[in-house]
């Protein structure tokens, strides 16, 4: 039987008439082909190895849905069920250790950000008592520190051009439902949140050596967002948009686990963290 084996050459084994080379009444021959180096993204054991570290979020995930807290009493257990994920989150990234937090700021910034959005997610519980725009404002903030952690390289214009026109016609379709402070407020955080989408999908590449599969993950999470939030939107100042509870929860705890994902590989190089810890 032939065996072949790959590695940074391929090496092919055969049986092969040839008597110079023969052995009893097999013969082999080796052929050494030289193969290209994989690129980083796919041969990196950060791919494999996110997983289990995201375990809790799951279970967590899966807690918030199963119990369904009724959101017309709000409470502290309800606040601490729907924060949950993101606690979780919190842990995945300090997993990784405070050294590489400290060594990324993109990294560290996309936890704050986390910090930020558990506090709107409490603020959101008692939206209805008056702290939904507590809530607004702690999510604002969450969306500028995504966006500066996606950083402004590369810029993307075309990119930027897109999200302007969808943001403005998602403004438009919620304008005549707005009123008061609404109006202007609501108008602020479209922007921030197209803004921030504009910067996680900046960097996306989907082929070519530059792929990494966290910029596809930072671009997939801005849209799971921008889905969520706009569902709330729509549910709230328009009209009452089927299960939405549901819609916008599932792609709010997938959006932030998408994010979260993206700081594994920080826009920051990689190769410095890994060398200062080696030394």
């Amino acid at each position: 039987m032939g065996e072949i084996s790959v590695g940074r050459d391929l090496v092919i084994f055969s049986p092969c008439p040839h008597p110079w080379r023969s052995k009893g009444r097999l013969g082999s021959w080796t052929y050494h082909l030289p193969l290209p180096s994989l690129p980083p993204h796919l041969s990196s054991p950060q791919v494999k190895s996110e997983g289990p570290k995201l375990v809790p979020f799951f279970k967590a995930t899966c807690v918030y849905f199963v119990l369904w807290l009724p959101s017309t009493s709000p409470s502290w257990v309800s606040a601490l069920i729907k924060c949950l994920p993101i606690f979780c989150l919190w842990l995945f990234l300090l997993a990784h250790g405070l050294g590489f937090l400290l060594a990324h700021p993109s990294a560290t910034r996309i936890f704050v950000g986390l910090v930020f959005s558990a506090l709107g997610d409490a603020f959101l519980i008692w939206q209805d008592q008056g702290y939904f725009v507590h809530g607004l404002l702690m999510f604002a903030v969450t969306h500028m520190l995504y966006a500066s952690a996606f950083g402004m390289r590369p810029l993307a214009l075309r990119t930027g051009l897109v999200m302007a026109v969808l943001s403005c016609l998602a403004y438009a379709l919620l304008y005549p439902c707005l009123s008061d402070a609404f109006t202007y407020l609501v108008g602020v955080y479209v922007a921030l949140i197209g803004f921030m989408g504009w910067r996680a999908m900046a960097g996306l590449r989907l082929v070519g050596a530059a792929w990494r599969w966290t910029e596809l993950a930072a671009g997939s999470g801005a849209v799971l967002f921008i889905i969520s939030d706009l569902t709330i939107a729509l549910n709230k100042f328009c009209f009452l948009v089927p299960y939405s509870r549901a819609l916008i929860m599932s792609t709010y705890y997938a959006a932030q686990m998408l994010i979260a994902l993206s700081a594994v590989e920080s826009r920051e190089p990689m190769e410095d963290y890994r060398l200062s810890k080696a030394n």
